[in-house]
């Protein structure tokens, strides 16, 4: 174990002083300044300054070591006369007594490793080994080992079993196109990688495993985003028998909460976090992903505005977002978020007022609004002098949508985010059912899920004011993770799919195991799975979710270091029963 080291490049205090000691590493940098020559040696959990004297007739060598080679030193450790506060290692250098090559760098660098100069994304995936060397993105894969653990530790605790699920399996219809792999041995017929391991974790329900997790590979063939990765992803998936909504609730606010307190600085606010229905939270924050750091909230005033002459809001459907103290921002604010409005929202653009002493209204529409709209207008928005308040106005539910990038917009440039704190919430009472783009029923969110009222509700309710077991988790703005109440009758199952357009045939070829296995004693059961990696990129304030895994996609889906996707051989398709037709 010492032929190397006996020490890392991070543990040498000033207890130390007086000690022989082996260290290995890589060389950070190398200064040669005449007589002596100062190495910084790193390795992953510090580094240490190795001292090279003239006498010791290794000065000429040492020089000549390139940067990034790795290197064995054994010295002595003695007391820096220059001491670096900036470092664990600071009080200390080694003044080395031999040094021996282990990996000599033969090539030019591609990029510096710790600099911060700009380099384009691809290049340092494609040398993601030497990228992984920079300290803060090796700092990071370092968190994420300490979080997985942190997750593992704590569902056990709490009484979870984990148990692996099959990473080949069958396709099936989970909404994202899957990864597709050919069978050897059943010529024309495919695996499927897993989107997620919904339809394993619901079956070790029905077999009698109580409470189920595991940190889950997901795989999903559909295009990246800042906080999506292409390809695959990480969650903590979990399951509970003879279980609630709220159960679920219970068991992962703690872990969420503990997660969030022991890996970051920043406040977390405390659980039970809030419960916000969907409805709700489009209409008060314009978003089934509320920011609750943002104060703004979205009323709707269109009963306000029911008998209006003004065409921009004759029949529409009218949202307001008061800003307290609005009203002192210079004019040239309301045209840039106008502007914004028009360019960014595709919204007609953005109406707003302030409200002057003796409750005088000035603003673009202020000459609009009688005072008898006016008085309305500030009872309902409770509204004060100095305040200002923004109209968005649209003929459907778009209002909506567009309220709730304005208000997202004037938290961010008034600087009303809360800053240094994790705002959590649940958004709950999904719609079970949408109309599609050709005004056909089909599922709002999961198919699996349980909906409110069971069969009676199936039968006689209109399937749009049908809500669904199904939530959300949300931290500031960003989703974690959704999770549902499954639906485990099969009756129950035979009539939300036929709804949807599906019949009892569909659901026994694609779903065949989990429909069989519901008539053997299904018990009540619920779950969620909040993802690892969306996690791991808002505890590290990462803008990208590259940023904290090891071995990323580009967002094009390729792995540059390893050339993936690439192209196979003859043989290698003609064993798999496979023709490329492009």
């Amino acid at each position: 174990m010492e032929e190397y080291r006996n020490k890392n490049c991070g543990e040498l205090r000033q207890n130390n002083i007086g000690e022989e000691v082996k260290l290995a590493g890589w060389i950070q940098s190398n200064r040669d300044l005449g007589g002596l020559v100062f190495i910084d040696l790193r390795d992953q959990y510090g580094i240490t300054q190795i001292v090279v004297q003239k006498e010791t007739g290794l000065l000429e060598s040492a020089s000549k070591i390139p940067t990034e080679s790795t290197i064995s030193v054994e010295g002595k450790v003695r007391k820096r006369s220059d001491i670096n506060s900036k470092i664990p290692t600071g009080d200390i250098e080694v003044y080395a007594e031999k040094i021996e090559v282990l990996g000599k760098r033969l090539r030019d660098l591609p990029f510096e490793i710790n600099s911060d100069k700009e380099t384009k994304e691809d290049l340092r995936l494609q040398y993601r080994f030497l990228d992984l060397r920079n300290e803060k993105l090796k700092n990071n894969i370092l968190l994420r080992s300490q979080v997985l653990q942190f997750l593992r530790n704590q569902m056990v605790e709490r009484g979870f079993t984990e148990v692996q699920t099959p990473i080949l399996t069958s396709s099936s219809p989970e909404g994202a196109r899957d990864y597709l792999v050919p069978s050897r041995v059943h010529p024309g017929k495919f695996y499927a990688l897993p989107q997620a391991p919904q339809q394993f974790k619901q079956l070790l329900m029905v077999s009698g495993i109580d409470k189920y997790f595991q940190i889950a590979p997901c795989f999903r063939d559909e295009d990246a985003r800042a906080d999506r990765a292409p390809g695959e992803f990480y969650q903590l998936d979990m399951e509970m028998a003879f279980a609630t909504q709220e159960d679920v609730f219970s068991a992962i606010e703690p872990v969420i909460y503990n997660t969030f307190t022991k890996f970051s600085k920043n406040k977390v606010a405390q659980y039970p976090f809030p419960r916000i229905p969907y409805k709700e939270a489009m209409l008060k924050y314009g978003s089934d992903k509320p920011d609750l750091r943002n104060p703004l909230e979205i009323q709707d005033v269109t009963d306000i505005f029911e008998n209006t002459e003004f065409n921009a809001f004759k029949n529409k459907k009218i949202r307001i977002i008061k800003v307290p103290n609005g009203g002192n921002n210079p004019r040239k604010f309301f045209d840039s978020m106008a502007e914004f409005a028009v360019k960014d929202c595709e919204a007609k653009g953005l109406a707003w007022i302030k409200i002057n002493e003796n409750e005088e209204l000035q603003g673009s529409i202020a000459k609009y609004i009688d005072d008898n709209t006016k008085n309305k207008l500030i009872k309902e928005s409770n509204a004060k002098v100095g305040d200002a308040i923004f109209f968005i106005a649209e003929e459907n539910n778009k209002v909506n949508i567009l309220a709730g990038k304005i208000r997202q917009e004037l938290g961010i440039r008034l600087d009303l985010i809360e800053k240094n704190i994790f705002k959590f919430c649940w958004i709950i009472d999904f719609p079970m059912y949408e109309l599609t783009d050709e005004g056909e029923i089909d599922f709002c969110h999961n198919p699996f899920s349980m909906p409110q009222g069971g069969i009676e509700a199936l039968n006689s309710k209109n399937p749009l004011e049908i809500l669904a077991y199904q939530y959300d988790i949300v931290c500031n703005g960003i989703e974690l993770s959704s999770g549902a109440v499954r639906n485990h009758n099969p009756e129950i199952m035979i009539k939300a799919f036929e709804i949807a357009g599906y019949n009892k045939e569909v659901i026994e070829e694609k779903f065949t195991a989990l429909f069989n296995a519901f008539h053997y004693g299904a018990p009540p059961h619920a779950g969620i799975a909040p993802g690892v990696d969306r996690m791991l990129m808002i505890l590290t304030d990462e803008p990208n979710i590259r940023g904290v895994i090891a071995f990323p996609m580009n967002s094009k889906a390729q792995d540059l270091l390893m050339g993936a996707p690439g192209n196979v051989t003859e043989k290698q398709l003609k064993d798999i029963h496979i023709k490329i037709d492009l």
